[in-house]
């Protein structure tokens, strides 16, 4: 009988062997979140809470300027990613979202004459939603729209807008960027700007009130340069004054014409010596301070 007993229990011990002595966890080397993009779309998604798909259980989606794309499970609709927001680039939403109608992600352009990256650091490129059909549209509000996006989405807010057709709407110049009024020391150099739209485009002339004369004249110490940008059908000019003395000050006047019409906008510059400026300079803070002060600031706005 002792000798079935133990054969019995030598038995139960070599079966029992055979069998995992616990259920297996999470395999620490196994990287779930990249084995889910992996899987793409179709996989599972228990890790980022992705259940059975009910249409009828997905949330209703308003005010979506860019359409509707596909959310993280892949079941319901969510409002697409306008143009130049973060994007994913690929065909699924894992962190910013899809673009909307009409857009491609696309590495954002690091702007020209900036710090590049560290190189000792591997650094992405940011994806933004760039419109695929750049050709301005001109809208029947007499509005210029960059591109077929951005009318889009002046369509969604405006369902009567339409299209007068391809290209921009013919205009008078619209002055983007006046010149602002200055103040600055005897013998400084200074700039004026004037940023203009127009189709056909402008041109741009600069006067100081008092003078008929069109800027720089032969003035050694001012010059005038001009270009087109930053936007399409923009015209960026600006008037320098290099080791400007009292007799620059007065007003300055930014003029932009094409065949349809005209526009101007104008600035005051005033060059004062030392203790001048320093008197100015005091007065204005005093101001500011006084105005700070004022009980509009002490009145609960929220």
């Amino acid at each position: 009988m002792r000798v079935l007993v133990l054969l019995g229990l030598c038995l139960s011990l070599h079966t029992c062997g055979s069998f995992p002595n616990r259920v297996p966890g999470p395999d620490p080397f196994l990287d779930y979140d990249l084995l889910d993009e992996d899987l793409g779309a179709g996989g599972p998604r228990n890790r980022t809470g992705c259940g059975p798909c009910d249409p009828d259980l997905c949330p209703e989606t308003r005010g979506c300027r860019a359409g509707l794309v596909p959310d993280s499970c892949g079941c319901c609709q969510e409002c697409g990613n306008l143009e130049g927001q973060a994007c994913d680039p690929g065909p699924r939403s894992v962190h910013y979202g899809l673009c909307g109608t009409g857009m491609r992600c696309r590495a954002d352009p690091r702007p020209a004459g900036g710090p590049g990256p560290d190189p000792g650091l591997e650094e992405e490129d940011e994806q933004v939603c760039v419109c695929l059909d750049q050709d301005p549209v001109c809208g029947s509000d007499g509005t210029t729209y960059l591109n077929r996006c951005q009318f889009r989405e002046a369509a969604f807010s405006d369902p009567d807008l339409r299209t007068r057709g391809k290209g921009p709407c013919k205009t008078v110049p619209v002055i983007k960027v006046p010149p602002q009024n200055q103040v600055n020391a005897t013998g400084s150099s200074l700039v004026f700007l004037c940023e203009v739209f127009a189709f056909p485009m402008a041109l741009v002339e600069w006067r100081k009130e008092g003078r008929d004369v069109i800027l720089p004249g032969d003035d050694p110490h001012i010059s005038v340069q001009s270009r087109g940008g930053p936007l399409k059908f923009e015209v960026s000019s600006w008037l320098q004054i290099e080791g400007a003395g009292p007799e620059d000050s007065g007003t300055y006047r930014c003029t932009a014409r094409n065949n349809l019409g005209s526009v101007s906008a104008s600035a005051v510059l005033g060059i004062l010596g030392a203790e001048e400026l320093s008197s100015y300079l005091a007065n204005s803070v005093a101001e500011m301070k006084q105005l700070m002060d004022g009980s509009d600031y002490d009145q609960d706005l929220y």
